[in-house]
């Protein structure tokens, strides 16, 4: 038993979120270069549908030989900061073959940066399941970018092969105009900052003034300046400002312009400034692996040189949080499951001596359901030790306790009948031996295609089968070995005791109240 914990201990694979299946789904995104506006950024898209269109423009019984047997939807959204497009293959099969494709057309715009990849079944968006969201959060928005900007640059040479992406953005790359008000000469005017920004506010946006009701219907009254006193930046410092006096005077008067580059969009994650670096991670890495990575090469480096802890910090997020939690709950929960079990075999067998004897079968079975899953990931890299692999775990507590409640129950029966506690378990085995195989053989063999068989989706159940079948066929084995030896022992140690102490032993009470 000591042996088979210490080999599961060994064994036991890095954990991962959710698998990303075979989504018929090639999901695109990217970053123009800074200051692009909308009609730019469509130029880009139109280039990169252009790149593309010979897949979707050729016939279907033509174009078997191209990505994806070729295109059968596509499209591309843009906004001023950012662009994302979408392609569907003609053989659902076939749509990872459409990642190259993609990242292809998107590599091909000077300093824009985007990468492609297949969707996941269970995760929305662009980073789906196999992700590590890095969140670098502090007051400072200038001191964030430059952090944020260390661990995207350290990303691809900890994870060779991974996409990141930045959320929002690396740089202060929007350009803005900014009104910095002369408190000195405002006072001069009877003007306040407050009474400069909502005057501009209202020139420039529009302030609502009042609301208006129609059956019903609740629509803000609007109060804007004419639109073309805004469509060039240096006549901002001519706008017309009225005074509490009365007087006319401009926003040159009281305030200073001056165009500088800001930030897309500030985020924040617990009233806290937070830049963040989203990233996708290739199939031959773990998600518990590249969160070890993360920390021991790039954060744990960066908390030595006293860059981040205090008021900025370092945080990982998305899949890896959610992993994180879910190993817990599930920890929780196999252990959760051993308990009850006992539980009710002390119940039934009267005795907490007996359902010890069971329980030492579960050891045997994780060690056989590691064991499983490790010979399949020698034909198969890419499974991992999922959540839905995890299930089966907690599916070999209830399931490989059975061979032993066999074996025990029938050497209970047997010491009733007045036969010997050796002789009885002598018994058992050779009376059980056979039901206990053709179950075992019959569970395995049910389960086997789960494993061997290939297809779209296979990779979701694969690891549950592999470790349901590998603690099945294990633990079979060795309980007809271990489950005998034990309940002896117990047995001649009850025994022992009762000679040394001179008390009834449990097995004695037992048998006697039942007779």
């Amino acid at each position: 038993v000591i042996v088979a914990i210490s080999l599961t201990w060994f064994l036991l694979p890095d954990s991962e979120y959710l698998p990303n299946g075979n989504q018929n789904f090639v999901f695109g995104f990217m970053l123009p270069p800074p200051g692009y506006n909308i009609d730019e950024v469509v130029s880009i898209g139109k280039s990169i549908e252009t790149q593309i269109e010979d897949l979707y423009n050729t016939p279907a019984d033509e174009a078997e030989d191209l990505p994806g047997g070729g295109v059968d939807n596509f499209f591309f959204v843009s906004f001023p900061a950012q662009a994302f497009m979408g392609l569907r293959s003609r053989d659902p099969a076939r749509a990872r073959e459409l990642v190259p494709v993609a990242n292809q057309a998107l590599y091909s715009v000077p300093g824009a940066y985007g990468f492609a990849n297949q969707a996941s079944l269970f995760g929305r968006g662009f980073a789906g399941t196999r992700s590590v969201r890095i969140d670098v959060t502090g007051p400072e928005l200038n001191q964030v970018l430059g952090l944020a900007l260390s661990v995207f640059q350290k990303v691809p040479a900890v994870i060779p092969g991974s996409n990141s992406r930045p959320i929002p953005a690396l740089d202060l790359g929007n350009p803005e105009v900014q009104v910095l008000p002369d408190k000195v000469r405002a006072a001069d005017v009877n003007m306040t900052s407050s009474d400069i920004g909502q005057a501009i506010n209202a020139i420039v946006d529009g302030a609502i003034v009042s609301e208006y009701f129609n059956n019903g219907r609740e629509i803000d009254l609007l109060i804007k300046g004419e639109s073309y006193w805004t469509n060039h930046t240096q006549d901002i410092a001519q706008l017309p400002l009225a005074t509490p006096d009365g007087n006319l005077i401009t926003v040159g008067d009281v305030a200073n312009i001056v165009q500088k580059q800001g930030p897309i969009q500030i985020n924040h994650v617990e009233r806290q400034r937070v830049v963040s670096i989203e990233t996708t991670l290739p199939d031959d890495i773990a998600l518990e692996a590249a969160m070890t990575k993360i920390e021991n090469e790039i954060v744990k480096p960066l908390r030595d040189e006293n860059q981040v802890g205090g008021l900025y910090d370092i945080n990982l997020s998305g899949a890896a949080d959610d992993l994180t939690k879910l190993r817990k709950e599930l920890f929780t929960d196999f252990n959760l499951a051993v308990l009850l079990t006992y539980l009710l075999l002390a119940a039934l067998f009267q005795s907490f001596t007996y359902p010890l004897v069971v329980m030492l079968t579960v050891p045997l079975a994780t060690f056989g359901g590691v064991l499983g899953l490790n010979v399949v990931q020698l034909f198969d890299p890419l499974q991992k030790l999922d959540v839905l692999t995890m299930l089966g775990f907690v599916i070999l507590v209830g399931t490989v306790i059975n061979n032993s409640i066999l074996l025990v129950y029938h050497a209970i029966q047997s010491i009733r009948e007045g036969m010997s506690p050796l002789d009885a378990v002598k018994e058992s085995v050779r009376v059980r031996v056979r039901p206990i195989f053709m179950s075992t053989a019959t569970s395995t063999l049910g389960m086997l295609p789960l494993i061997v068989m290939p297809g779209a989706g296979s990779e979701l159940y694969r690891g549950l089968g592999a470790v349901v079948v590998g603690g099945l066929a294990v633990s079979t084995v060795i309980t007809l070995i271990l489950t005998p030896l034990i309940f002896t022992l117990a047995i001649e140690g009850l025994e022992k005791l009762k000679t040394i102490f001179k008390f009834s032993s449990p097995l004695e009470e037992e048998l006697s109240g039942s007779n």
